[in-house]
């Protein structure tokens, strides 16, 4: 795969002058606004699931700069006889499917988007072991922050194919514009109400990406 480089720069004064700062203001407001909710997920998630409640991960931002990516723990620690832990999809609670349904375990991201790892729309930051798997154009992706939220998100969430996210991921990151952020923002509620393209835990909607580039089986 070819290196990394970021040649990108802002297409506008939107992107270069107001995106960051709005970032910080709107999630400061929403961690204010949404503390009483915070405070109630974690106090369930403590009480359903255990401790620790924040799900850490490390994920590529920026740059490809790694960064720990907060979120409310979905799964219990249930392990097997040996001490190992259980697939995934005996570990996801009812409520940790809700708290998945409703998208209340990306909360914590509030944090990541006011650190400004993160942004309020962007391409989602995926998994650091996917980085070898891009092609040069997908590369592009991180040329700009990741988001809580994005164009792939927009247009069918978890249920579009690899090949489509990162092709929107690319385009977003391309095309950057209050336009286009303003109507992401809208087309993802209206998904996040209807509950759409979110997997279960039961049944995979889609393969890893390294399973499908490397024509492994799940």
């Amino acid at each position: 795969m070819a290196e990394y480089k970021n040649n990108h720069k802002p297409y506008g004064p939107y992107e270069k002058y107001f995106k960051r700062p709005l970032d910080i203001i709107f999630s400061l407001l929403a961690l204010i606004i949404l503390s009483p909710v915070l405070l109630v997920v974690a106090i369930l998630v403590r009480i359903k699931l255990g401790s620790p409640i924040i799900f850490k991960q490390e994920r590529p931002g920026k740059d490809e700069k790694i960064f720990k990516l907060y979120k409310f723990r979905t799964m219990t620690d249930a392990r097997d006889k040996k001490g190992k832990l259980l697939p995934d999809e005996k570990r996801l609670t009812k409520f940790g499917k809700l708290l998945r349904s409703t998208s209340l375990d990306e909360l914590p991201e509030l944090f990541n988007i006011l650190k400004g790892d993160m942004s309020f729309i962007g391409p989602r930051p995926l998994l650091v072991e996917y980085l070898p798997y891009y092609t040069k154009s997908e590369k592009h992706r991180h040329d700009v922050r990741p988001g809580l939220t994005g164009l792939a998100q927009a247009n069918g969430r978890n249920l579009v194919t690899w090949d489509k996210r990162l092709k929107l991921d690319a385009q977003y990151a391309n095309h950057v514009s209050l336009i286009q952020d303003i109507s992401i923002i809208f087309s993802t509620i209206a998904i996040v109400f209807k509950r759409s393209g979110i997997t279960d835990g039961k049944t995979q909607t889609m393969t890893t990406l390294i399973q499908e580039r490397t024509g492994r089986n799940a």
